[in-house]
Formats: C-alpha cells, sequence, structure tokens
C-alpha cells in the first residue's frame, strides 16, 4: 500500500509570524522528522495563498490579520522544512481546504491502494478541512492525522478538531 503524506501549511506567517503560536513552534521538529520517513514523490503540500487584497475577502473581514501574501516572507514555507520537500507537489490554495488537493489524491486512490497521512497546521481550521475533504471523497481510504505534528489556535481549539475528525472516522494518532 502506498503511504502519501500531506503537510498541510507550514508556513512562516502561521509558525512564527502573523498569526504564528508557541504550539505552531513546537511542532517543527515532529514535522521535520515525519517528512523524513516519507518518499518525496509521495508528499503533498499545501500553501496557504493570498492576494493584496487579502483585508477585503470575506476571510479577511472574519480574520483580520494579513497573512500568507503570495511572495512575501511568512508566505514561504519554513526554510528548514522547505530543504526536505524536495521533489514534494505543492499545492497553492486560497481558503482552508484544497479541493484540487483532494482530486489528485483521489485520482491516485482509483488506481492503487493507498493510506494519508495529515500534519501542520492549524489543526482547527485547515488540517480539519483537509482532511474532512479527503474522507468526503474517498470514504474507504484509511485517513489519519499525527496529533504531535499538529498544533491548533489554541490548545483548546487543536482537542476540539480532533475529536471532530475521529467523529467522522478520521485514525488520530499520537494524541
Amino acid at each position: 500500500m502506498r503511504k502519501i503524506l500531506i503537510v498541510v501549511d507550514m508556513q512562516n506567517d502561521f509558525i512564527d509570524a502573523a498569526l504564528g503560536t508557541k504550539e505552531a513552534v513546537s511542532i517543527v521538529e515532529a514535522v521535520k522528522d515525519k517528512i523524513r520517513t516519507y518518499q518525496p514523490d509521495d508528499i503533498y503540500v499545501t500553501m496557504d495563498t493570498h492576494g493584496e487584497n487579502y483585508m477585503e475577502s470575506r476571510e479577511g473581514r472574519f480574520l483580520p490579520v494579513p497573512h500568507c501574501i503570495r511572495g512575501t516572507e511568512g508566505w514561504q514555507i519554513r526554510e528548514d522544512i522547505a530543504a526536505l520537500l524536495g521533489g514534494a507537489h505543492v499545492f497553492e490554495k486560497p481558503t482552508f481546504g484544497s479541493t484540487a488537493l483532494a482530486e489528485e489524491i483521489k485520482k491516485i486512490a482509483e488506481k492503487e491502494a493507498i493510506s494519508v497521512e495529515l500534519i501542520g497546521l492549524c489543526t482547527d481550521i485547515c488540517v480539519v478541512s483537509n482532511a474532512l475533504l479527503l474522507k468526503a471523497n474517498m470514504p474507504e481510504v484509511d485517513i489519519s492525522v499525527d496529533a504531535s505534528c499538529c498544533a491548533g489556535v489554541t490548545p483548546e481549539k487543536h482537542l476540539a478538531a480532533l475529536e471532530t475528525m475521529r467523529s467522522c472516522q478520521i485514525q488520530i494518532t499520537n494524541d
């Protein structure tokens, strides 16, 4: 069975810049260790990507903190993580979940047996959104989230998102 890793939004703005948290910083080494256990061609990466008009968008009205503006330092994948991602497939996404990523992974699942593991930021926004999109598109595929490689906006929201995913038959490991 082919094992696929999805690294969600390990970008500077979510780690230690505009929307960073100490919890996000604390998972960096675990994320790097996890990435090292996968073949580069089996790694898929999402990047939250906004334009200069972010504050005029619906998301910007609800979260009025400019972040992940294409081309900025905050938009970049953290350098030490990016160094491990050569050959990975990158999906820029303008919102929480990537429908393009879900469609791509579904195409793979139609050709061969796979399992999918997600890690990254933020558990309660983009990780849960992508996990649920994948589960909705591939209900029979084993989908898991490594809780030790994720951080939420707050520790409480991280735990709530893990419970939501567990309720939707997504396996939670290392929680």
